[in-house]
C-alpha cells in the first residue's frame, strides 16, 4: 500500500464531501470529544495520559479526550485505515518512519501558531534537528514528544555467569565495541540463554538494525534520499558481520527465535531507554544501561522519534491542536519525558532527567540520554516508506540464512528501491 498516496486521496476525498459550515457548527456544540490514537496500552503511560486530559479539562469542561490503543506492529496501516474510511482521529502519534508520508500528504493540520500563541509554550527551545522530519515550509506539521536514543540494556547476572566481561567492565577498559560486544553475547548464548538482541526487529522491522550498521557508516540510502547506498561497502560489512554473530557465533538470536530480555533471557537487548518500564519489579535481576557499542567508523548514537499531529480531516482541529499544545507545554513535556524523552533544552539536564527516570544513574543519563540525543542520528524513514520497508524486508529475507549471498542481495534490493527513492 501506498501510505502517501492513499493519505492524500483520503484528505482530498474528506475535503470535497465535508460540507460548508461544518467546523462552525462542530465548533458550536457544547460538548467535544477528541480522540487520540496512540500504539501504547501501558497502564503508567495511559494513567499520565488521562491526568494530562483532566488538566485540560479545567479550562476547558466541554472538552473530553479519549485514547485509542492501536496494536504497535500494524499502527500506521490502521490508522491511514480509519482516515481513508472516513473516521480519522482528531489526533494521532506518528512514527518516524511515517513522518515524511503524513507532513507531505496534506493530512495534517498546522501547528506552529497555535503553540506560539500558548502562554509559556517556548518552542524556540526545541531544536530545528528535533523537529527536522515534522516540517514543511518552515510550519511544524506534529510535535516530536519523544526523542529517544537507543542504548544496550544489559544483565549482567547472566553475563558473568557465562564467565564473560561485562559491558561496564569493557567500558572501564577502553574494549566497548562491537567486537566485544559480539564476543560476550556469544559467551552467553552458548549457556542456552540468548546472546544479544535487537528488541522489535523479529527479521521484519530492519530499520531498527541501524542500531548496529550505523557504527559501519551505513545507511539505506543517500542523504537527499534519492540514490539506493545499501549495496555500498559500509553496509555490506555491517550485514556481514551481524549475519556472522547470528550464524556462526550464536551471538544473536536467528529467525524464528523469540527470546524476551527483560524476563531475564538474554544478556542484552538494544532498545530505546523508554522500555526501562519493563524492567521486572519484583527481584530484578542485575541489570546495566550502556551506550552503543563502538563501531570500525566510532562512536555513534540513533534516536527514534515520535510525533503527536492532528488530523486536517478531524472535525475539532482546532480544539485538538490547543490539546497538543497543552500535552507538550514545558509542565507536561516534563512529565512525559519519565517515559518519552524531551527535545526541550530545558529538560536536557541530569538534574530533570533523574526525576523522572529514578531508576537510572547519573552516569546512565549523561553518558546514554543526554549524549545520544545531543549526537544521535534518527532511525531512517522516507516518503512512501510502507512500499519501501516492504521490500526491503522481503528482500533481506535471502540474508538472514545461512549460505546467504549478501553483497548480491544488497545489489538486488538497490534494484527494486531504486525507483522507488526517486518517486
Amino acid at each position: 500500500m501506498n501510505y502517501h498516496r492513499t493519505l492524500k486521496s483520503a484528505v482530498a476525498a474528506l475535503a470535497i464531501a465535508m460540507p460548508l459550515g461544518w467546523a462552525s457548527i462542530a465548533n458550536a456544540q457544547d460538548a467535544v470529544n477528541l480522540r487520540m490514537t496512540i500504539w501504547s496500552a501501558n497502564e503508567a503511560h495511559l494513567k499520565l495520559f488521562n491526568e494530562i486530559a483532566v488538566g485540560f479539562k479545567k479550562d476547558h469542561p466541554n472538552v473530553t479526550v479519549t485514547y485509542e490503543s492501536l496494536p504497535f506492529d500494524t499502527y500506521t496501516t490502521a490508522l491511514t485505515t480509519q482516515i481513508a474510511g472516513g473516521n480519522a482521529p482528531d489526533m494521532a502519534w506518528i512514527f518516524e518512519t511515517a513522518a515524511y508520508d503524513f507532513v507531505n500528504s496534506g493530512a495534517l493540520y498546522p501547528l506552529t501558531d497555535t503553540l506560539k500563541a500558548s502562554p509559556g509554550y517556548n518552542l524556540e527551545e526545541v531544536s530545528a534537528t528535533a523537529t527536522e522530519r515534522w516540517s514543511k515550509d518552515g510550519v511544524l506539521y506534529a510535535y516530536p514528544f519523544s526523542t529517544s536514543p537507543f542504548g544496550v540494556f544489559v544483565n549482567n547476572h547472566l553475563i558473568k555467569a557465562a564467565g564473560a566481561k561485562t559491558p561496564a567492565e569493557l567500558i572501564a577498559a577502553g574494549q566497548w565495541d562491537w567486537e566485544q560486544a559480539i564476543s560476550t553475547a556469544s559467551a552467553v548464548g552458548k549457556t542456552g540463554k540468548g546472546g544479544l538482541i535487537v528488541r522489535d526487529f523479529n527479521y521484519q522491522m530492519w530499520q531498527n538494525v541501524a542500531s548496529v550498521w550505523d557504527g559501519w557508516g551505513a545507511s539505506p540510502w543517500s542523504a537527499d534520499g534519492k540514490t539506493c547506498t545499501m549495496a555500498e561497502k559500509p553496509m555490506v560489512d555491517a550485514l556481514t558481520f551481524i549475519h556472522d554473530a547470528i550464524f556462526e557465533k550464536k551471538a544473536i538470536p536467528g529467525p524464528g527465535e523469540n527470546i524476551d530480555f527483560f524476563a531475564g533471557n538474554a544478556a542484552m537487548t538494544i532498545t530505546q531507554i523508554s522500555r526501562a518500564s519493563l524492567l521486572p519489579k519484583d527481584n530484578p535481576f542485575s541489570w546495566d544501561l550502556v551506550p552503543l557499542p563502538k563501531g570500525p567508523a566510532g562512536d555513534y548514537a540513533l534516536i527514534g522519534q515520535a510525533g503527536i499531529g492532528v488530523m486536517q480531516a478531524g472535525k475539532n482541529a482546532k480544539t485538538a491542536a490547543e490539546f497538543v499544545a497543552y500535552m507538550t507545554n514545558p509542565e507536561n513535556s516534563a512529565k512525559l519525558s519519565q517515559f518519552f524523552p524531551s527535545a526541550r533544552k530545558s529538560l536536557l539536564n541530569a538534574e530533570v532527567l533523574k526525576k523522572t527516570n529514578p531508576l537510572l544513574s547519573q552516569e546512565q543519563i549523561d553518558k546514554v540520554v543526554i549524549s545520544g540525543i545531543e549526537t544521535g542520528k534518527v532511525i531512517p524513514g522516507h516518503t512512501g516508506f510502507a512500499q519501501i520497508q516492504q521490500a526491503v524486508r522481503s528482500g533481506l529475507d535471502a540474508v538472514w540464512r545461512p549460505d546467504a549471498d549478501i553483497a548480491g542481495t544488497l545489489q538486488k534490493i538497490c534494484g527494486q528501491i531504486g525507483p522507488l527513492l526517486k518517486r
